[in-house]
């Protein structure tokens, strides 16, 4: 896929207990993709997903604001994230969304960009990437789409506590990606640069002649890049 315009940004986030996010995000679509050609979200659009059955007021509330700028030309491209690794045709049709396979490579100007959510780099968190490797199983996630939504809830939020409860004690660094996962992904793919989230880091870091630009959550202000010919631009605004 070439790209001449774009918006890419992930760790959105939305959810209920933070209703100022939903807000900032709508600004953003509404003021800040004039010009864009291409939306990429990269993962954690939401803050939780149960499936495409349990939709809440936010998720049905965000529906109608994505499709109506698909509706206009905007391609927008959905990666899945560790939070909303569950969100299915069903909803993506709906909003307006294509998904998108982890990781992805596109084309802008003369560079080649791999996409990614990011957590599948964080290989030094050994217990999160136990549980990813079971959520990200296809039995898996039949056996738990199956369940009653109260009991996918209460899961959810069991889920949740336990991810809390393992962040605020983990050491900083196997928090983020691992250096060494990150030169195999150069290596292997042979991209110009790399764009991810997850880390909640947001930063500009140089491997060599290779760069890695990592985009930023929203809990604080949006945050977000533009790609333009090839070139990336970072932005970001509290609304």
């Amino acid at each position: 896929m070439h790209i001449d315009n774009a918006v890419l940004l992930s760790d959105v986030h939305l959810g209920a207990e933070h209703p100022q996010i939903t807000n900032r995000f709508l600004h953003c679509l509404q003021h800040d993709l004039h010009g864009s050609e291409h939306l990429f979200i990269l993962g954690d659009l939401f803050e939780a997903w149960i499936g495409d059955d349990a939709t809440d007021a936010i998720a049905d509330r965000i529906k109608p604001a994505l499709s109506a700028l698909a509706e206009q030309g905007l391609k927008i491209w959905f990666m899945h994230g560790n939070r909303d690794f569950l969100l299915g045709e069903r909803y993506a049709d709906a909003a307006g969304m294509r998904l998108l396979p982890d990781p992805c490579i596109v084309t802008s100007g003369q560079h080649r960009l791999l996409l990614a959510h990011g957590d599948a780099w964080c290989t030094d968190d050994l217990p999160y990437q136990a549980l990813r490797q079971q959520v990200r199983d296809p039995q898996w996630q039949t056996g738990f789409l199956a369940l009653p939504i109260d009991q996918r809830l209460a899961m959810a939020r069991q889920a949740r506590a336990a991810s809390s409860a393992h962040t605020s004690t983990a050491a900083d660094e196997i928090m983020d990606v691992n250096p060494q996962a990150i030169a195999d992904v150069f290596s292997t793919h042979a991209v110009d640069a790399i764009i991810h989230g997850h880390t909640h880091r947001p930063a500009d870091h140089c491997h060599g002649e290779q760069r890695r630009h990592v985009l930023g959550d929203w809990y604080q202000h949006s945050s977000w890049l533009r790609l333009q010919h090839g070139r990336i631009v970072r932005h970001g605004n509290t609304v």
